[in-house]
């Protein structure tokens, strides 16, 4: 057993008797100087002497006639194409995703015939090009001169001929809702696949019934995952009713149209509908933001900052490396 004799006092701790330290001593800590990354400044200058070159061959291009773009940007026949390219993009998507979440409930169910009918259903519209689908729906007369309905393999109550149903409008609707049905049903069944199984588990253990389940559990999460890629679908689907044009439907394109048919000034008409495409896309970009903002409440801490947020940040940021 050790005796309080056998116990090493410890040694004193050294106090330093200067009460005002150089400094210029080389004692105190090295300043801290930042890693400067001179190849990020040369990118950064090369992008931008780019930038600065592309903008002015477009600015100062004459062929581009900007004269002429400003005054047909805002007449009647281009406002009448963009509002009613508008209408065809917003009710293409509703429809279009209305028949999508059906089919997506369908693939996912446990009867085999619906599942494989949604299956089918995807699988047909999204192998065939949609300019394909639209000159059938419009040439649907030919195969189907009258529609009817009545009992299968017997008489026909109501009779009504295809070319009196379908307009170039409705057929376009027709064309790019079934078209967009298909790829919304993809993208509405990734979001629900992508909810944790353990949700749906434990609504059940809480005694909700499916659709309950599904309405209040499992949709509500599965949007963070198809607010996206619905976002872009919407942009695309913007995009992409220019393709009626062929049909004869006055949107945005066939207006342009048919103005540098008559004036022959192609490369400034086809600038309007660029410019106003290029804004559209970016207010629909701007809401897209928000919505996923709003529906990212649940799953991260804190929400990702605003434009207008980031450039405050980026500015405080600037100031106190200046400072």
């Amino acid at each position: 057993m050790a005796t309080p004799s056998d116990v090493t006092a410890p040694a004193p701790i050294p106090v330093s008797t200067r009460e005002d330290p150089d400094p210029g001593d080389s004692g105190d800590l090295p300043r801290i100087v930042p890693r400067r990354h001179l190849g990020r400044w040369f990118a950064a200058a090369a992008a931008l002497l780019v930038f600065a070159m592309v903008v002015n061959s477009v600015v100062r291009n004459p062929a581009f006639q900007w004269e002429v773009v400003g005054s047909y940007f805002t007449t009647t026949a281009v406002l009448d194409g963009l509002l009613l390219t508008l209408w065809l993009t917003g009710l293409v998507m509703v429809l279009g995703f209305l028949i999508g979440t059906l089919l997506a409930v369908m693939r996912l169910s446990a009867n085999p015939v619906l599942a494989t009918l949604s299956w089918g259903y995807v699988w047909i519209f999204r192998s065939t090009p949609l300019l394909v689908q639209m000159l059938f729906w419009f040439n649907i007369g030919a195969l189907y001169p009258t529609l009817g309905v009545g009992i299968p393999f017997g008489p026909e109550f109501v009779t009504v001929k295809t070319v009196n149903l379908l307009g170039p409008a409705l057929t376009a609707v027709i064309g790019l809702t079934l078209h967009e049905a298909a790829y919304a049903a993809e993208v509405v069944r990734g979001g629900i696949l992508s909810v944790d199984p353990g949700q749906t588990q434990a609504a059940q253990a809480l005694g909700l019934g499916r659709w309950r389940t599904l309405r209040r559990i499992v949709v509500p999460q599965a949007m963070r995952s198809i607010v996206p890629t619905a976002g872009n679908m919407l942009i695309g689907t913007l995009k992409g009713t220019s393709i009626v044009s062929v049909l004869a439907v006055h949107d945005l394109l066939y207006s342009v149209q048919l103005v540098y048919n008559q004036t022959y000034q192609v490369i400034p008409l086809l600038m309007v509908a660029t410019l106003w495409y290029i804004a559209v896309t970016t207010v629909l970009s701007a809401g897209q933001f928000y919505v996923e903002r709003h529906y990212a409440r649940g799953a991260a801490r804190t929400l990702p900052p605003t434009p207008v947020q980031r450039l405050r940040g980026q500015v405080a940021a600037l100031r106190t490396r200046l400072r």
